[in-house]
């Protein structure tokens, strides 16, 4: 276990996560005309004193960003209803709309936020007349309101609303699109804030940038930060104390273990799918070589082997296999090794390098750096048919982390002349930036569903 660090080198932040400077901000910038329309009604507030959280817009923000869908405006909006038997179906379809979200939110006597809910299928509503008749259990007729999607209630204190509009805009994207969505996800990136005593600093946000904390700041680099599955922990790379060395940080307590620090370079740690094992690269034979490390038996295990440099491993979702990158055939490219008995094919051919290998989360594709003549951008393979479809066309996009859902794609790429981090959805349509206010931003890592 590692002891306690120097704090001239190193500020380890506690469990309360201090908060950092500035929070990221969205802006999306291609694709969203070309997405669902939806209407989110803004709910009925039924207090005397402002919401801590406007539910309905951050609702309207989550499905906006996953890309499927655009919210129309509340000034566009033909009337604002706030229950179902207050929607006027024709008016809806007239604007193009299919699916409406409205609530209202009561505080009860003890304080918390009593939120009520309706998803309404507008299409289904209109055809019906807001209702239709069904067989009951007794074979009689009665009155079936199937195009109330949801009709749901939950309770929350002031400080978890945010939380809870996550959760609706979850239930509501899933409905929606048989997907489950990632909107109470988090993401964790490195920030260089050169002006700072700690320019290097690992920070982690929610999904969207909100409540952006500073987990760990340090006068030397920090790299490739990576999620355990559970959420908690977070293996990353550090130069603190000379040299590339990986650790594993718990982020809640602030614990910290040194767990690689072979000669030369230690790097591109990934947790396995179920989060026994970690995959990394090590250099201790000279040419840089894909290994993992069991977690408990701290057993290091060769896989790759040769003159040729290997990176950037990657664990297939079934996890019996990785993908990593390797110069063996004179410029990078993508393979792929069976972990049980050591067979290593290449799967990237389109492109002059590719690199950066990550699997989406059902493993139909391969998300890469690709360079072609028009540099360095973000491409998907799919795996079965080897089709590759460019999905960027940011300048100097590299490091992309793929959102648990496989919906989004997080990367760094360069806007106005510096790092920052970007989304793309993975048919390439919607396009967002997360442009930080202090400092530049790089490494992006989504966590698991939490």
């Amino acid at each position: 276990m590692l002891k306690r660090l120097i704090l001239g080198c190193l500020l380890v932040i506690s469990s309360s996560f201090q908060l950092a400077n500035a929070a990221l901000e969205l802006v999306i910038t291609d694709g969203i005309d070309s997405a669902r329309p939806i209407a989110i009604v803004p709910f009925k507030w039924e207090g005397s004193k402002p919401l801590p959280h406007d539910i309905s817009a951050i609702i309207a923000s989550d499905l906006q960003r996953s890309g499927k869908f655009n919210p129309i405006p509340v000034n566009r909006m033909p009337q604002t209803p706030y229950s179902e038997a207050q929607v006027d179906f024709n008016a809806w379809t007239a604007i193009g709309v299919d699916a409406l979200l409205t609530g209202t939110i009561t505080q009860g006597a003890d304080g918390n936020y009593n939120i009520h809910y309706q998803l309404v299928d507008v299409v289904r509503g209109q055809l019906t007349k807001g209702e239709s008749k069904a067989l009951g259990p007794d074979g009689e007729l009665v009155v079936s309101n199937d195009h109330i999607l949801l009709n749901q209630k939950a309770s929350n204190t002031g400080p978890q609303l945010r939380r809870r509009a996550h959760r609706i805009a979850n239930i509501v994207y899933e409905k929606l699109t048989g997907e489950k969505g990632a909107f109470e996800t988090r993401i964790a990136y490195v920030v260089v804030n050169d002006g700072h005593k700690f320019p290097y600093q690992l920070r982690v946000a929610d999904y969207d940038g909100y409540g952006e904390k500073l987990v760990l700041g340090s006068k030397e680099p920090l790299m490739s930060p990576t999620w355990s599955p559970d959420g908690r922990k977070l293996a990353y790379v550090s130069f603190q104390n000379g040299q590339a060395e990986i650790y594993l940080m718990d982020i809640y307590t602030g614990k910290q273990e040194k767990l690689t620090s072979f000669p030369r370079h230690n790097g591109a740690p990934r947790f396995s799918p179920d989060g026994s094992k970690l995959a990394l690269t090590l250099s201790k034979t000279g040419s840089l070589h894909v290994y993992t490390l069991d977690l408990t038996s701290r057993k290091i295990t060769q896989i790759t082997s040769g003159r040729s440099n290997n990176t950037e491993p990657f664990w297939h979702p079934d996890g019996n296999s990785l993908i990593f990158t390797s110069d063996r055939g004179g410029k990078p490219q993508i393979y792929q090794v069976n972990l049980a008995n050591g067979s290593t094919n290449r799967i990237t051919w389109q492109g002059s390098q590719n690199l950066g290998g990550q699997i989406t989360p059902d493993g139909r594709f391969l998300v890469m750096v690709n360079r072609s003549n028009s540099g360095f951008n973000l491409a998907k393979q799919d795996l079965e048919t080897g089709a590759v479809q460019i999905l960027t066309k940011t300048l100097l996009d590299e490091s992309p982390s793929i959102a648990p859902n496989g919906g989004m794609v997080i990367y760094s790429s360069i806007y106005n002349k510096a790092n920052v981090l970007s989304m793309v959805s993975i048919d390439g349509r919607f396009k967002a930036r997360l442009p930080a206010t202090n400092g530049r931003v790089r490494a992006p890592a989504w966590s698991p569903f939490l």
